[in-house]
């Protein structure tokens, strides 16, 4: 009996590769190359423990959802100057109609200019909160982009009320609607949890 024989049930069996996947623990084969396992194999870390990559500069999404936020800013501010300009000339409309003199049509006049003051605040309130946002964009938190999408559903509502104002309202609403989606999408989400050193 010879070693050599190719039948022989008693020979030496012959050498097969080991059965793990070729690494750490394991012997080369020649020829193939690493993987994983190591300093020189294993790919660089893009971002600590692992996460997605580091983000140096505002993705497109996010700065249009910023110049939206601005726009709908920009239109609160439009939109509080008319009612102030309206709130002006209320005394002078009023005169004009006739309504001085009858204490219950004054009564009703002064409602409604009540009524445009309170838009008018509100108006102004949206435009001071739609700048901070703005300004918030660069360097702020992921809870300036879920205040955007609440800010934003807040502004359709207002769009809602200024439609008869020379179609501001239905620009306005569906810029909200954008930058809702926009703020939603991912690369918003990642560009407002990025970490700070």
């Amino acid at each position: 009996m010879s070693f050599g024989d190719p039948n022989n049930p008693y020979g030496q069996p012959p050498q097969q590769p080991p059965a793990g996947p070729p690494g750490y623990g394991y012997p080369q084969q020649p020829g193939a190359p690493q993987q994983g396992y190591g300093y020189p194999a294993a790919p660089p870390m893009s971002q600590p423990y692992g996460g997605g990559p580091v983000l140096s500069q505002m993705p497109g999404i996010t700065r249009a959802a910023q110049i939206m936020l601005g726009v709908i800013a920009l239109a609160h501010v439009i939109i509080a100057g008319m009612y102030g300009y309206a709130l002006s000339q209320w005394d002078e409309t009023m005169v004009e109609a006739g309504i001085t003199g009858d204490s219950e049509a004054e009564a009703f006049a002064d409602l409604g200019k009540g009524v445009v003051v309170f838009f008018l605040g509100l108006a102004a309130v949206f435009a001071v909160l739609g700048l901070v946002l703005v300004l918030q964009y660069a360097k702020g938190a992921n809870g300036v982009r879920v205040c955007s999408i609440v800010y934003g559903s807040f502004a359709i509502v207002s769009g809602i009320f200024t439609l008869a104002a020379y179609g501001l309202g239905l620009v306005i609403m569906i810029i909200s609607i954008l930058l809702i989606v926009f703020s939603a999408k991912r690369a918003t989400a990642d560009w407002f949890r990025r970490p700070r050193y």
